[in-house]
C-alpha cells in the first residue's frame, strides 16, 4: 500500500514537472513580442517612441528648459556607406518639433539596400523621445557613387518636464547604424536593369 501511495505521488510531481517546463516554454517565445512591446511603452533600452502628431507644449515653464541633443552615425563594416549627420548636435526646446538630416552615400560599385536600427542615451530618455518621421522606417537603396539626404523629425515630449527622475538629464545622444539588409533583390533588379542599359539609349 506504501508503495502504491509512493508510486502516485511521483506521478504527480512529473505531472506538475511537465506543466512547468510547458510554461516556461510558452514564456520563451511569447518573451521576445512582451519585451519589444514592453520597450516601446516604456522607452527601456533607449527605445524611441514613434507618433504621428506633436503633443502640445504643456506650459510656459516646459518651454524654457532645453535640451541637448547629438548626433552619432555608424556603419556595419558589410556596409560600403559613408553616413553622417549634417550638424553635431542641436538645443531643443522641449515639446517643440525638430528636423534634422543624415547624408548617406554609397562608396561601392554596386547597388546595395541598407537599414538602419536606433536608440537614445541615456535609456530612460527613450519613453519621451518622439520620432514623426525618421528614414529607419523604411529599407534605403543607393546605387553606386549615390548620395541622399535622409531626415528625422523628432520632438522631447512635454511631460518629461514632470518627471523628477529626468532631472538630471541635460543631453541625449540619439544614434543610428546602418546594416546591410538581408533582402538584397531590389538592388540586384536595379543593377541588372543598369548592366543591360544601351549606350545608345542613355535615357532609356
Amino acid at each position: 500500500m506504501k508503495r502504491a501511495h509512493t508510486k502516485n505521488k511521483n506521478q504527480r510531481l512529473l505531472i506538475v514537472l511537465v506543466a512547468f517546463v510547458g510554461l516556461m516554454v510558452g514564456a520563451a517565445y511569447a518573451s521576445v513580442p512582451l519585451y519589444s512591446l514592453f520597450c516601446k511603452a516604456t522607452g527601456f533600452g533607449g527605445t524611441t517612441q514613434v507618433s504621428q502628431t506633436v503633443q502640445p507644449v504643456a506650459s510656459i515653464d516646459t518651454k524654457e528648459r532645453r535640451i541637448t541633443v547629438s548626433f552619432d552615425s555608424n556603419v556595419d563594416p558589410a556596409l560600403p556607406w559613408e553616413f553622417t549627420p549634417e550638424v553635431k548636435n542641436v538645443s531643443v526646446k522641449i515639446g517643440e518639433p525638430v528636423l534634422v538630416k543624415y547624408r548617406a552615400i554609397n562608396r561601392g560599385t554596386e547597388s546595395v539596400v541598407g537599414t538602419a536600427t536606433y536608440n537614445v542615451q541615456p535609456d530612460k530618455a527613450g519613453a519621451y523621445f518622439f520620432k514623426t518621421q525618421c528614414f529607419c522606417f523604411t529599407k534605403q537603396m543607393l546605387k553606386p557613387g549615390e548620395t541622399a539626404e535622409m531626415p528625422v523629425e523628432f520632438y522631447i515630449d512635454a511631460s518629461m518636464a514632470d518627471d523628477r527622475s529626468m532631472d538630471d538629464v541635460q543631453n541625449i545622444t540619439l544614434s543610428y547604424t546602418f546594416f546591410r539588409a538581408k533582402d538584397q533583390s531590389k538592388a540586384h533588379l536595379k543593377q541588372a536593369n543598369i548592366s543591360t542599359k544601351s549606350p545608345s539609349n542613355p535615357q532609356e
